[in-house]
């Protein structure tokens, strides 16, 4: 005879039960583990909060969802606990990568293109640094193949396939968990690998120790906001005048006139706090803004993927109003959504609950 049951859990005084577990727990599968929930509920829980804008809200929709009710601070504590299980493996996988960095590579090549694109952006922390400021960076990376993409009839793409990965620390500790999904997205299988970023120092050194055959390319969208940022300044934000000069100076660039564009640029200028030398800027990443040749190579030359997955994975959870973590917090709930939104949240339920 098959069916449900129902079975409703209370305290009792018992000399032979351990700790105050009923000998159902050990059926339940629930002996050692907290809040006395199964693993599978405690993944459903973790789900929630990472997934709702707030632990209030994942109460609310657990409670409408599976008709529970479980507070919010044991939401928080279950979403870190399953969050910090998930990076810990990561850490593990992404260790290890590193450590074999010297055999990869040596697969026979497929005839698709590789991106890794990276970005960084501030999570308020409780913490206050040695400047006083309770910001702290976190880093995410996005891989994706060029065969996990689909050209849509207005020229984007949908990309099929793709893995992140968000991480509060160093660029130098970044960097194992960059190779990790680099090398699961198919590094080191492919004839060809193109980093877009943003034209960051830690990113152009991390690529060049980890991707040294990759091509580097400055992504043009920040190339364009920093043209028109200093064009502003150049004509007194006077709209006709700048934006007539930046567009000229971006289309020279396209069309691979970079020396004629440094020609004519001053070498120095005193500029204010957030306009950038141009002169420099330009000059520096000359090998990264070939976009003519890259455009003839079929290679995106933006990173809007990477902005879209900062909004997905740290801005509509982390930065609401008045949100301030824990560093450990933060990366637990992080790591969860870097597994929903990579399609691999199916993977972490079958792991935990094994």
């Amino acid at each position: 005879m098959k069916g449900e049951i129902a079975y409703k859990r209370d305290y009792y005084y018992c000399r032979e039960c351990r700790h105050g577990e009923s000998p159902w727990d050990e059926t339940l599968g629930m002996v050692g583990l907290p809040h006395k929930m199964t693993r599978r509920l405690m993944t459903e829980v973790a789900f929630y909060g990472q997934n709702q804008s707030s632990f209030d809200g994942a109460r609310l929709m657990l409670r409408k969802a599976l008709g529970l009710d479980i507070n919010e601070e044991t939401i928080r504590e279950v979403t870190e606990r399953i969050g910090n299980a998930v990076f810990e493996e990561d850490t593990r996988n992404a260790k290890a990568t590193l450590a074999n960095i010297h055999n990869i590579g040596n697969e026979p090549k497929k005839d698709t293109v590789l991106y890794v694109m990276m970005d960084g952006a501030a999570v308020n922390t409780r913490i206050e640094d040695e400047n006083g400021s309770t910001w702290r960076e976190n880093k995410t990376v996005l891989a994706f193949s060029g065969k996990d993409m689909i050209k849509r009839k207005d020229g984007g793409h949908i990309i099929t396939k793709k893995e992140y990965m968000s991480f509060i620390g160093s660029s130098e500790d970044f960097k194992a968990y960059v190779l990790d999904v680099a090398v699961r997205a198919g590094y080191g299988m492919v004839k060809e690998t193109v980093i877009i970023a943003d034209g960051a120092a830690w990113i152009r050194n991390m690529c060049e120790e980890i991707f040294p055959d990759a091509v580097q390319i400055l992504d043009l969208y920040h190339l364009k906001e920093n043209i028109y940022s200093y064009a502003k300044h150049k004509y007194n934000h006077n709209s006709a005048e700048y934006t007539a000069w930046a567009e000229t100076a971006i289309q020279k660039i396209e069309d691979g006139y970079v020396e004629e564009l440094l020609a004519e640029l001053p070498d120095d200028e005193k500029l204010p706090a957030g306009v950038v030398k141009l002169k420099t800027y330009v000059a520096n990443n000359r090998d990264k803004i070939r976009y003519s040749e890259y455009r003839k190579k079929g290679y995106f030359v933006g990173s809007g993927a990477i902005e879209s997955a900062n909004k997905l994975i740290v801005q509509r959870r982390l930065k609401q109003a008045g949100m301030r973590w824990s560093v450990n917090g933060a990366q637990a709930v992080l790591s969860l959504r870097a597994k929903v939104e990579s399609g691999l949240w199916d993977q972490v339920v079958q792991k935990l609950v094994a």
